[in-house]
């Protein structure tokens, strides 16, 4: 069982003991260590969050705990109810909350929950915000409103569809192509609120053939969350079975989109954010985004629109700050993560769907054909053991140094390109080990470039 403390929020799983786990002790203190941050930042004596949750079993009961916390400190408190991530990110602006706070754990299974923080613009709160939170929280330095000055709850129950509202009023949108192309579309929602929202995004879209799989928000996941291939055997099936032109599948929260073939192939999660940016940058010119460790066809797709490709840290927050540096277009994450600032700043698979349709009903093409298009490139994810008293730092300058001669990124780790060829090695905060991913246009050879990266970092071991 686990509690994890970041700057971005606190997640855990559930049941325990009290600082080991998620249990509702640490709930009531880090939500209030927040809320007092928050209300630090303020300028009025009035402060408002916005609350939302995924399906997740223990989703109630941190909604819960959650609300009356804040109501405790004197906050008002927007409850949306089952909501997804992006959709609590849209309405913290519309709304002109303080901040939010979404109740979900992503991709991990059931037992886990979390407590993602938003700041007054509707983003993932910053690193230095982050950590001010949690000193908040280890020195319990949070102060309760008298009985005069409790905060208020106002429901709002229909956040999704302003959300979806939004993203049809987005000119890039072109629903009557895909009203046109008669889609028939097969969806997995792992049982969570994507089973809300997908298919109402659909509909409000012209898309009249939906296949429905696991599409019931009660929390129980038929099958590991995370939208990988090996976790897609169902929809996969599904769609075989059922002729339909593509599959959806969204993560519990609703940030991550993968993309299934009409022949049951997966599209490849990298290559979600690869499809949508070819579409708007067919539309108007500019930068992309994405991390160091997602694949080099969207530096490649990028640069034959003639447009500048830009790398960040790994992490959405970095991200969204080297979009808004660079003044991205389109960027993301190679995850599924689609970020289109014209919404807003945070991952969103309802507007990556709604591009996307609308990308593939121009194209007029089979999702294998459209697939086919793009250079065809796989990632290699492996790591490198170490003891604790192993000096990964030194491993990484020996590195850099024997690589000096070839393209080299150091803004988070070492990433060493070998022309369309790359490997990222990243070290772990918490136990002694470095991440190590590398891509190639087989996957033999992406894992041949990692084991001569890796056996370069074991030799090197043995001189420092």
């Amino acid at each position: 069982m686990t509690l994890i403390k970041s700057i971005s929020g606190i997640r855990g799983t559930i049941g325990g003991k009290t600082g080991d786990n998620l249990t509702p002790l640490d709930i009531v203190k880090f939500t209030s260590a927040y809320g007092e941050w928050i209300k630090n930042q303020s300028t009025s004596q009035d402060t408002k969050i916005v609350v939302g949750r995924d399906a997740r079993i223990s989703g109630e009961m941190c909604e819960n705990l959650v609300v009356s916390t804040l109501n405790a400190l004197g906050i008002d408190v927007i409850n949306l109810g089952l909501s997804t991530t992006p959709t609590v990110e849209v309405m913290v602006p519309k709304y002109k909350a303080n901040g939010g706070i979404i109740l979900t754990a992503s991709h991990n299974p059931k037992e886990w929950n979390a407590l993602k923080l938003l700041n007054a613009k509707g983003e993932f709160v910053s690193d230095k915000d982050g950590a001010k939170i949690l000193e908040i929280a280890e020195e319990e330095s949070f102060k309760y409103a008298d009985v005069d000055h409790l905060g208020s709850q106002q429901f709002v129950n229909n956040a999704i569809e302003q959300h979806i509202e939004a993203i049809l009023e987005i000119g890039s949108v072109d629903t009557n192509s895909i009203k046109n192309a008669n889609f028939k579309v097969a969806i997995d929602c792992v049982n969570s609120t994507g089973g809300i929202a997908v298919p109402i995004l659909l509909k409000a879209l012209g898309v009249q053939q939906i296949e429905e799989l696991y599409c019931e928000p009660n929390g129980h996941f038929p099958h590991n969350p995370e939208p990988l291939p090996e976790n897609l055997t169902e929809i996969s099936s599904l769609i075989r079975s059922t002729k339909c032109d593509l599959g959806i599948v969204v993560d519990p929260d609703v940030d991550r989109l993968a993309l299934v073939n009409e022949d049951g192939s997966m599209f490849g999660e990298e290559y979600t954010l690869v499809a949508v940016s070819d579409y708007i940058l067919s539309k108007q010119k500019g930068s992309t985004v994405s991390n160091l460790s997602s694949t080099i066809a969207l530096r490649n797709i990028t640069e034959d629109h003639g447009c500048q490709y830009f790398s960040s840290a790994v992490g959405e927050v970095n991200v969204v700050e080297k979009m808004k540096e660079q003044k991205a277009v389109i960027g993301g994450e190679g995850n599924g993560g689609i970020i289109f600032p014209e919404l807003h700043y945070g991952r969103d698979a309802l507007v990556g769907i709604a591009l996307f349709l609308t990308h593939l009903a121009h194209k007029k093409m089979k999702m294998t054909e459209l697939k086919a298009q793009y250079p065809n490139y796989h990632i290699s994810k492996n790591k490198i053991q170490l003891t604790a008293d192993t000096n990964v730092d030194a491993i990484l300058d020996q590195l850099k140094e024997k690589y000096s001669k070839e393209e080299i990124n150091t803004i988070d780790g070492v990433k060493i390109l070998f022309g369309n060829e790359w490997v990222h090695l990243r070290k772990s905060n918490t136990e002694p080990i470095i991440r190590v991913y590398s891509e190639s246009n087989s996957e033999e050879r992406a894992n041949e470039l990692a084991e001569m990266i890796m056996n370069d970092a074991y030799s090197f071991t043995k001189t420092i």
